[in-house]
């Protein structure tokens, strides 16, 4: 692959950097929770300096694991459904995924687009459009025939309360029988997030995230019409005992709902 300058992603988009960064650097590592080879090829073709974010860590190869076993679960009773990645940035799920029947609709800004295009392979089964997720047009694309599975990965935390809730509703109308997957992070982290900032580094702060979204507000989503069921996707089992072993108790209390923002799955009858 050529080497492509990069710097020129700011703000959200420049996130994706920094999503692949960290799964690349947890899928090099010897004892990797996460197989990902492209992500490092795609990571070393482009030109920009990752030690602007930071110290690495295996929390967004966690997230990623998440949507991969949420994402099988669907396709393995619908396995030529249609997958739409909707903001899916430098994501590389389509080649874990791949089952060899799954459309599959990349869905980002040009810039993001224009940049998988010219790196990552080509596949007879994944186009890519460049779009908001938030110009609904793109609904418009989908072949819901066989199915279809919606995954927001990274995507809510840095929308609106009202856009990502007109968003499910307009999936849920536009899609019954399918499903979405989204992640979110929970109320201080977002407080937090828009009133100081999240600083990796002393060269890079997180945009802000204003919108939070906990396991104990799911009741919020089954009252959209449309949406028949919601349920959390477990955590994977991470690296280190400490943290599988805190990671298993917080996913197993009640009383931590309003504190937990899993990966969730939302039903769409």
């Amino acid at each position: 692959m050529p080497v492509i300058d990069a710097r020129h992603l700011t703000a959200v988009s420049e996130t994706a950097l920094l999503t692949l960064h960290q799964r690349a650097s947890e899928a090099a590592r010897p004892d990797a929770i996460i197989e990902d080879p492209l992500a490092i090829t795609l990571r070393d073709s482009l030109d920009y300096d990752y030690d602007h974010f930071g110290r690495a860590h295996q929390a967004t190869a966690l997230r990623a694991l998440a949507f991969d076993i949420a994402s099988r679960r669907y396709l393995e009773t619908r396995p030529r459904a249609t997958v739409v990645a909707l903001a899916e940035g430098l994501q590389t799920s389509y080649w874990r995924l791949d089952n060899g029947e799954i459309s599959w609709l990349s869905v980002d800004l040009d810039p993001i687009v224009r940049l998988r295009q010219e790196l990552l392979p080509d596949a007879d089964r994944l186009r890519h459009l460049a779009r908001s997720a938030l110009d609904h047009s793109w609904m418009d694309q989908v072949d819901a025939t066989n199915g279809v599975l919606i995954t927001a990965e990274g995507l809510f935390q840095y929308l609106d309360h009202d856009a990502v809730f007109d968003l499910i509703a307009a999936c849920a109308a536009e899609f019954p029988g399918g499903q979405l997957i989204f992640d979110s992070v929970p109320r201080y982290l977002s407080w937090y997030s828009c009133r100081h900032g999240i600083r990796l580094s002393k060269h890079y702060t997180a945009p802000p995230m204003p919108f939070s979204f906990t396991a104990d507000r799911y009741g919020e989503l089954l009252a959209i019409p449309g949406v028949h069921a919601v349920r959390e996707v477990e955590m994977p089992a991470g690296r280190g005992r400490i943290l599988s072993r805190t990671a298993a108790f917080v996913y197993r209390s009640p009383r931590l709902r309003r504190f937990r923002a899993p990966t969730n799955v939302v039903e769409f009858g």
